[in-house]
């Protein structure tokens, strides 16, 4: 304004009003910096908005009312901030890592959804921690997909602060994370999850999950997704579902079905004990299982050309065998310092295939105890190079031993590496492609039903059963790895609590896979493992339709074949049921947690009470303490019954 404003006498305005006008503007001055601080958008489910003043964004479910809030857990500067094309922009400079980022919003139409794109270039310092992470209410519980799943009270003041890697068997098996009371909440869907890891943290002391994205070879490299889902009803459910739709979309999703038609031997595998048994005299002892009732077996360590075929002659069994693409040594330490070879090692790859770390030095794998006590690790095979390796082995072999089965231990639990090698250099994308390579030639090629450890659902096309995959792999007992044979009397606090603790668990990996890879106990985490907890592993089995795993030799086995007999019966013909039917649904009918219910595409419900005191069900009748109904009746038996 060129004129100085006067008022109706043309006077001069006083001093004091001067000052009132100029404290007026001020103000006006404010308000619109803090306005434009903000920028929303929104459609008919949620809105967002993104705070340019702290580098967080929160959305609103209009359908609930509810409001995700973020909270800084670092210290950005943000150096622009805009709307654009269908969404919202924001450039944020991070200091200690040396670059700036860009951060994409974007609603997906109409859908509760919101993507998140986040883009830099150059060199990474460390792994960098954005968004930052919603902040969590009291009642809620976070949606973890380590491995089979589990559940975490955001009040729980005994969790421990964690970091899961989502590019391995050993974190998260399926790319997201979610928060919910148990009917509304949200879920983050990581699109890019190869070099992504989550962190589990407290903000005002209640858990919370926030992604984290390491480099790519010392690079941020390619632009980072997420998608935000958020549900009004369906809590961890219907996260699964959501995320099932995902996995299809992008080519995840093969039932067993689809796979029992290019390979009939896949039927086999529906409902059979894994048997891990170290006694070299198979036949008889098959043949005893069979006359007790142990019908369908599959018998997992190797066995001589006669007593392969005369297995696979005798029905309901599926022959399989232990072999590893990761593990080599180097020779001279087998010559100096180990008592024997492992068979499995590729030991033909040293030193030309074995994959180096940023360095030059040899990645460590499994480490194996010398002559003198100390322990010597491997080197690791580089993924690149694992398929010519199987290419010469496992047709071979077939020629003389007619196994219809194949588990390949530690591709899918082991991460996938960056490989410094001049000659075969990979990226963690790089090194997943061809960990499933080596899945694919296995069973698409060789034909054979396949099966490796822990499980991830990148491998999901490719497999037809995960060993592990029931067991939580921080609650295992401890070196589980190596004395596998051992039989606990006592359980573990961790065991107890969290491995068979149906407070905690979740089927998240039954609610999204189950008819697609059939999920069993780790070897040494199995049914029989632990005498005291043997029950309560089957009604976990049960209620998720997976098959029991057993291991013994023959004093275990004589000790305990009619319980043994017990556990298959109880367990297999349920498996059998479902086994190719999608888990459309799991609830708790009670509060504590106590009695759960899932229940599947082809009509089968199981009904578990885990609790100490019968409940009843709406027909009048009650599960007994430690017990389970099957609806309708698929064992031929009376359905409301105790093991």
């Amino acid at each position: 304004m060129n004129r100085i404003c006067r008022d109706k006498g043309d006077h001069i305005w006083s001093p004091l009003r001067k000052m009132a006008a100029i404290l007026l503007v001020g103000l006006l001055v404010c308000v619109c910096q803090a306005a434009e601080q903000k920028l929303t958008i929104a459609n008919s489910k949620i809105s967002v908005t993104l705070n340019s003043a702290d580098a967080t964004f929160s959305v609103t479910d209009k359908r609930t009312g509810q409001t995700w809030r973020q909270k800084p857990s670092d210290k950005f500067k943000v150096i622009d901030c805009k709307s654009v094309e269908g969404g919202l922009e924001m450039t944020c400079r991070h200091q200690w890592y040396g670059l700036d980022s860009k951060t994409t919003l974007r609603l997906d139409g109409d859908e509760p959804e919101l993507t998140l794109e986040l883009s830099a270039e150059g060199k990474l310092k460390g792994s960098l921690g954005f968004p930052y992470p919603f902040v969590s209410e009291s009642g809620d519980y976070l949606v973890i997909p380590m491995n089979e799943g589990i559940s975490y009270p955001v009040d729980d003041e005994t969790i421990k602060s964690r970091w899961l890697i989502a590019y391995g068997g050993h974190g998260i098996c399926m790319a997201f994370w979610g928060v919910t009371n148990g009917d509304s909440g949200h879920m983050a869907i990581i699109e890019t999850p190869d070099d992504a890891v989550i962190h589990i943290n407290r903000i005002d002391g209640k858990l919370c999950v926030a992604p984290k994205w390491e480099r790519q070879k010392g690079e941020f490299g390619y632009t980072r997704k997420l998608r935000y889902v958020f549900f009004d009803k369906g809590g961890h459910v219907a996260m699964c579902k959501r995320y099932r739709q995902y996995a299809k979309q992008v080519g995840k999703l093969k039932t067993l079905e689809q796979k029992r038609r290019e390979n009939p031997n896949v039927d086999l595998l529906i409902g059979a004990v894994n048997i891990w048994c170290w006694d070299r005299d198979a036949l008889p002892l098959v043949r005893e299982a069979k006359s007790l009732g142990i019908e369908r077996i599959l018998w997992s360590r190797r066995q001589s050309p006669g007593v392969v075929e005369a297995m696979n002659k005798m029905g309901g069994v599926l022959t399989s065998r232990y072999e590893i693409y990761q593990d080599l040594m180097d020779p001279q330490i087998v010559r100096d310092k180990l008592r024997s070879l492992h068979p499995d090692w590729t030991q033909a790859a040293w030193p030309a295939d074995i994959m180096l770390d940023e360095k030059g030095e040899p990645r460590r794998g499994w480490r194996v105890k010398g002559k003198d006590g100390q322990m010597y690790p491997c080197a690791v095979l580089c993924d690149k190079q694992a398929p010519k390796y199987a290419a010469e082995r496992v047709p071979a072999e077939l020629k003389t031993h007619a196994y219809r089965s194949r588990f390949i231990d530690t591709t899918t639990a082991s991460p996938w590496r960056e490989c410094y090698h001049p000659d075969h250099p990979m990226t963690r994308s790089e090194s997943r492609h061809w960990k499933m390579e080596l899945l694919r030639f296995v069973s698409e090629k060789a034909n054979l039903v396949t099966g490796c450890e822990t499980g991830h659902d990148a491998a999901v096309p490719y497999v037809h059963y995960f060993e592990g995959m029931l067991s939580l792999g921080p609650y295992r007992i401890p070196d589980a790895g190596r004395d596998m044979g051992r039989i606990w009397d006592e359980v573990p606090e961790r065991v107890a609590r969290f491995q068979v603790g149906h407070k905690y668990r979740l089927p998240l990996w039954e609610l999204v896979y189950h008819d697609c890879v059939v999920a069993q106990w780790y070897w040494g985490d199995y049914n029989n493992k632990l005498p005291a907890i043997w029950k309560k592993r089957d009604l976990f089995n049960i209620l998720y339709g997976t098959p029991p795993m057993f291991m013994f030799n023959r004093r275990v086995w004589k000790q305990n074949k009619d319980r043994f007999a017990r556990s298959y019966k109880d367990v297999c013909p349920v498996a059998r049921a479902v086994g190719y039917a999608e888990m459309t649904g799991h609830r708790f009918l009670t509060p504590d947690r106590d009695v759960q219910q899932t229940t599947f595409a082809n009509g089968v419900t199981i009904t578990v009470n885990f609790g100490d005191r019968p409940f009843p069900m709406p027909d009048g009748k009650e599960v007994e303490a430690m017990g389970y109904t099957v609806s309708p009746n698929v064992r031929g038996l009376l359905i409301y019954e105790p093991l």
